[in-house]
């Protein structure tokens, strides 16, 4: 048996998370400046939207986050993607708007736990969340995991590939696919990263001898460094999938 349950309820769970998730991601994901801005707003007003999974023993299994916001339903009005989400979900609360969309986030699993379905059980599980609370959409903002060995390959491009039996060549987003979601628009500037030349070279373990564009570990698109400037710019593309 598995069941999804606030974070709130499990604190002694804090710790194993912050270790086993951030596997999942690369160092420079957590770097997005305009994120940072948010953050701290975001877990005060919607603390109740994060969960973890966890079997009948109480382990950690994976988990979950995300954020409530007004969206018209329709391409044109989609958030530009994982920043532009977070600072509307926000923005919006403070308004006193009322959210009617609910958008995944992240979602993770554990690296000892992965290939055993646990991913569609968080995002079925949070989908029934949201539907309960009276959310009658659910959208997620989807770093296609297949897409950092094609760095090059425009993410408008990538979100058209498929295989002979007609799923996206992506895995993760087969997996959105199987549970039902659909495909709605490539977010070519989902998040911006941008940081010193050192900094790129920490978070990357590459060295950035000259200005140009690089290709980068985990990386969907190019780094572009300028040693003018001492700058690395990064803008992460994703791609938008409706579930509900």
């Amino acid at each position: 048996m598995y069941e999804l349950i606030p974070v709130a309820e499990a604190p002694e769970l804090d710790a194993e998370a912050e270790q086993r998730f951030v596997e999942e991601w690369p160092e420079f994901i957590f770097h997005d400046e305009v994120v940072s801005q948010y953050r701290d707003r975001r877990r005060s007003y919607f603390a109740d939207w994060e969960f973890y999974l966890v079997d009948d023993t109480r382990r950690l299994i994976g988990g979950c986050w995300g954020v409530p916001l007004p969206w018209d339903g329709t391409v044109a009005d989609l958030p530009g993607g994982f920043t532009d989400s977070l600072a509307r979900s926000v923005d919006s609360y403070e308004a006193g708007l009322t959210p009617n969309t609910f958008v995944l986030m992240a979602a993770a699993v554990r690296n000892d736990e992965q290939g055993k379905g646990h991913a569609s059980r968080v995002i079925t599980a949070v989908k029934q969340q949201a539907l309960s609370r009276g959310l009658a959409q659910m959208i997620a903002p989807v770093r296609p995991t297949l897409k950092s060995s094609y760095p090059l390959t425009d993410i408008a491009e990538f979100m058209t590939w498929t295989r002979d039996d007609g799923l996206p060549l992506d895995p993760w987003l087969r997996t959105h696919i199987r549970l039902g979601a659909t495909l709605l628009a490539p977010a070519p500037t989902s998040q911006t990263i941008t940081g010193t030349i050192p900094d790129w070279e920490s978070w990357t373990g590459l060295a950035f001898p000259s200005t140009g564009t690089y290709v980068i570990p985990q990386g969907l698109t190019t780094l572009a460094i300028d040693k003018a400037s001492n700058t690395g710019l990064y803008t992460e593309p994703n791609i938008w999938m409706r579930h509900a």
